[in-house]
């Protein structure tokens, strides 16, 4: 199965490490969600840097914590019917493909990708962290 292009608004399977979780000592996410690219960069020696942010169920603590799905948009997807957020307080990075990449449906080798999120979504995901930034509030994990 062919890898896709991890191009910003991708919405990709993924073994998400909580910034909880590796407070506690994790060193892999006990989860495998499915996540947002936000930026994807080759760096100084040719390797694919990608960083992503997860969808969950949870509502977020705060105003400007989380951007919330629409329905359309999830189940274009093929997201499930439950309300969801793409968080924004903290990201992950990591070498593409790298070993936390998952198949979007469990037991199988592939796709990788369940599609994209509208471009306005992505503008709302990455204005919200660049906000946060600016207050240093984005943990990455």
């Amino acid at each position: 199965m062919a890898l896709p292009q991890p191009t910003a608004g991708l919405v990709i399977g993924y073994a998400y490490l909580w910034q909880d979780e590796a407070r506690l000592g994790q060193e892999e996410g006990l989860k495998d969600r499915p996540c947002v690219v936000i930026l994807s960069v080759e760096d100084k020696d040719g390797e694919r840097i990608v960083h992503v942010v997860a969808i969950t169920h949870t509502p977020p603590r705060g105003p400007g914590d989380a951007v919330e799905l629409p329905d359309q948009t999830k189940q274009r997807l093929g997201l499930d019917e439950a309300r969801s957020w793409i968080v924004t307080t903290e990201l992950n990075r990591f070498t593409w493909p790298g070993p936390d990449l998952q198949p979007i449906a469990r037991g199988t080798v592939g796709p990788f990708a369940f599609g994209s999120v509208p471009l306005g979504i992505l503008k709302q995901v990455v204005a919200q962290i660049r906000e946060r930034r600016g207050v240093g509030s984005v943990r990455r994990g």
